[in-house]
């Protein structure tokens, strides 16, 4: 060994004892601040389905992969940043000697091929990634980037760190093949021969290259250590676990869309007959409220954006962004957890339970964190915002988008949810919609007698359940398909059609109530658990006797369909529940429906979020539509899974949109520059969002949002259709 051999043996081995050490310190710091959560035992069921989805996302990148470029870009990184780790470790045997190398495997001529592309793979990846985020930085010109909000200098820095470790593997190399103490051949290292081709006889070089990248590497360890909230770093060793303990595996709508969680309290949810606001959590009040999963979530987000660049909120000039949200949280979680982890907290009745000998050694910016409220304005201090708040309209887009399965949509309800319950404070519009759901069980306010109306002028019965011995299916009417006009002409066309297919249907009539999507997407929990114990126990009764594959709904709003087959099962009901869309698709590929005349004029479809990205239906619409028109459908530029949101969801439909574009308006833009006559809807919300969308910008005239349902029955039967045209109303 000689004295650079000496100099950077000593350097590496003293720089990397800095780093584990800090690194050591900076992973205890994250378990103890994520296991201040509260429990979520139901995390830890069914191992074998978690690591296989686990493997298959972060192996296969799915997620990744849906932006294409960037997601092969990035899976080349992400196999460069664990495979060439070994090279790390080669490092250590070359600063002590120019012929050193890995034991056994390092000179395997395989290693060294393998080794080769994966290195000039992950510098092309990360020459991508690189030039995607200088072309997105929030500083240029032309709008909001995905990246604004983001820190930075924390991602130029991963970037530019995996760059120079890739460099100095291949001049590492290079000083290899130029010392003739190369172990791998041309064909299998060319990349790595040429570099050796440009470089001096320097015998000494090996060691001295190692040792530089050692250093980087050390470097950025050491950085990210001092850094516990550095995402776009400690994802790439969080990632695992946070999809590994994503909310249903199994679920192809991914973690965190379809079912809200339940409210929960020390892990187990809430059961209202027997809770105690003062012993029992009610939603989300303290950042250390949120179960040790959501704070793992936190501590998880990459910064990449791609949940803000989908946000239909952020889009339109609203004060929301989930990742924004998100990282607020996280370094709210952070800068709280000296206090929390001295013992401090409030209790439930907002006592103080750390002692003050407790305190006394705290930091005072720890403290004065710990004295913020999580839901409050600027002037108050608040982490979050009430317009960040009430600007979500729960459309799952974000959950859609992030790569490393955060639930943004759960940790929003949850902190309503306390505000709701327990603050009582929320958009007061909304508190009129509330009061209907308590006392007529529906938001309108209409009278429940008045729930069958929509069957007057058919020529064919309605049956309702108990006035027929059987039927197939029971059609879930639901309150705005029986109070709301536009709604109402769905019903009569979807009755209608399922009767002229021969489809035995029942409904409940005056029997049936809201399925509470409003109420427990506003945050109010209890109101949705008095509605849906109702309709469970209704339900139950129509269906008594059958098992559940016989246990048929069918249900022309996505968020009752949603409500009802994802949600009810938490309260003892089980059904399958389908989609007008679904049931009409297969009705008409069995023959049962036979369109004769062709819809003409153009025609797109706008996907409903609680229909496609929540519950993945995106083909029986347009199978529907495409038979119907009998041709090809004009899809917006934002549609399927990345659908930008009509902006009723969430209990949004009874708010007012005061701040920012109209949601509505801006995706009524979007498909008129379709240039489509017809606006086909498979959702109610939708329906009225867009009609008073299209009115808004003058052009009922031009172009009609009517629903799936009465585009197919004006080609089944014309003559009929004709008579019961949808007339986009007035805009109110």
């Amino acid at each position: 060994m000689g004295s650079v051999q000496i100099v950077t043996t000593i350097l590496a081995a003293a720089i990397t004892a800095v780093a584990v050490w800090l690194a050591v310190r900076a992973v205890l710091k994250l378990v103890a601040v994520i296991r201040l959560g509260q429990p979520a035992p139901e995390r830890f069921d069914d191992k074998a389905t978690r690591a296989r989805t686990m493997l298959v996302e972060t192996v296969g990148h799915t997620r990744m992969l849906k932006w294409g470029v960037v997601g092969a870009a990035h899976w080349f990184v992400m196999v460069g940043f664990i495979v060439l780790s070994l090279l790390v470790l080669e490092a250590y045997f070359e600063v002590a000697t120019p012929r050193g190398g890995l034991p056994i495997i390092g000179h395997w001529t395989v290693f060294g091929l393998a080794t080769e592309i994966i290195g000039v793979l992950g510098l092309v990846g990360i020459l991508v990634l690189m030039a995607i985020r200088l072309r997105n930085r929030p500083s240029r010109p032309g709008g909001r980037s995905r990246f604004t909000g983001s820190t930075m200098w924390q991602g130029y820095f991963v970037e530019w760190v995996v760059l120079l470790v890739l460099i100095f593997g291949f001049v590492i190399r290079g000083f290899k093949v130029a010392t003739d103490h190369f172990e791998y051949p041309l064909w299998a290292t060319p990349v790595s021969h040429a570099v050796g081709a440009v470089l001096p006889d320097w015998q000494d070089g090996v060691s001295v290259a190692a040792a530089i990248k050692i250093i980087i590497s050390m470097t950025w360890l050491i950085v990210i250590s001092l850094n516990v909230t550095m995402g776009v770093a400690w994802h790439r060793f969080l990632a695992f676990f946070n999809i590994f303990f994503k909310r249903e595996p199994a679920r192809p709508a991914g973690s965190g869309l379809g079912a809200l969680r339940p409210m929960t309290s020390q892990g187990k949810p809430l059961d209202f007959e027997e809770a105690d606001p003062e012993k029992d959590q009610f939603g989300v009040a303290q950042v250390e409220q949120f179960s040790w999963k959501g704070l793992l979530d936190f501590s998880t987000c990459t910064e990449c954006g791609r949940c803000q660049s989908q946000c239909p909120a952020w889009n339109t000039g609203k004060p929301l962004s989930p990742k924004l949200l998100v990282l607020s949280l996280r370094d709210h979680a952070y800068a709280k957890a000296p206090y929390l982890l001295a013992g401090g907290g409030k209790d439930l009745t907002g006592e103080e339970k750390a002692t003050a000998a407790q305190l006394a050694h705290l930091d005072v910016l720890a403290l004065a964190e710990a004295d913020r409220p999580l839901i409050g304005t600027a002037e108050e201090g608040g982490i979050i915002d009430p317009d960040v708040l009430w600007s979500c309209t729960t459309c799952g887009a974000c959950v859609e988008q992030c790569p490393v399965d955060i639930e943004h949509v759960d940790h929003i309800v949850d902190m309503r949810r306390y505000q709701v319950l327990i603050e009582s404070s929320f958009p007061s519009e909304a508190g009129v919609m509330l009061r209907n759901l308590e006392n007529k069980g529906n938001p309108w306010g209409a009278p429940p007698n008045t729930r069958e109306d929509w069957t007057k002028g058919l020529d064919f019965a309605v049956p309702r359940v108990g006035e027929v011995d059987d039927f197939e299916y029971l059609f879930w009417v639901g309150c705005a398909g029986a109070f709301e006009d536009r709604a109402k002409k769905t019903t009569r066309a979807v009755a209608t059609l399922l009767n002229e297919a021969g489809v035995s249907f029942a409904i409940l009539g005056e029997g049936e109530t809201c399925s509470g999507d409003p109420a427990r997407r506003i945050g109010n929990e209890f109101v949705f658990q008095m509605l849906a114990q109702q309709n469970v126990e209704t339900l139950n009764e129509a269906f008594e006797g059958r098992e559940k594959a016989k246990r048929k709904i069918v249900a022309t709003c996505p968020h009752c369909f949603n409500t009802l087959g994802n949600e009810y099962g938490q309260l003892g009901g089980e059904f399958e529940v389908v989609h007008h869309t679904q049931l009409l698709a297969h009705l008409v590929s069995t023959g049962k429906l036979t369109p004769v005349q062709p819809v003409d004029g153009g025609v797109t479809y706008h996907d409903p979020c609680y229909l496609g990205r929540h519950n993945r239906v995106f083909a029986p619409p347009r199978e529907v539509l495409g038979e119907a028109i009998q041709g090809e459908l004009t899809e917006m530029p934002r549609n399927s899974e990345r659908s930008f949101c009509c902006g009723a969801g969430g209990a949004r439909m009874w708010m007012e949109e005061k701040i920012g574009k109209r949601i509505n308006v801006d995706r009524v833009e979007e498909a008129m520059a379709t240039g489509a006559r017809t606006v086909a809807v498979g959702c109610p919300f939708c329906s009225t969002m867009l009609n008073d969308g299209v009115n808004g910008k003058g052009a009922g005239e031009q172009v009609e949002v009517i629903d799936v349902a009465s585009v197919l029955l004006r080609s089944v039967k014309p003559e009929q259709a004709q008579g019961d045209k949808e007339a986009a109303p007035v805009a109110g």
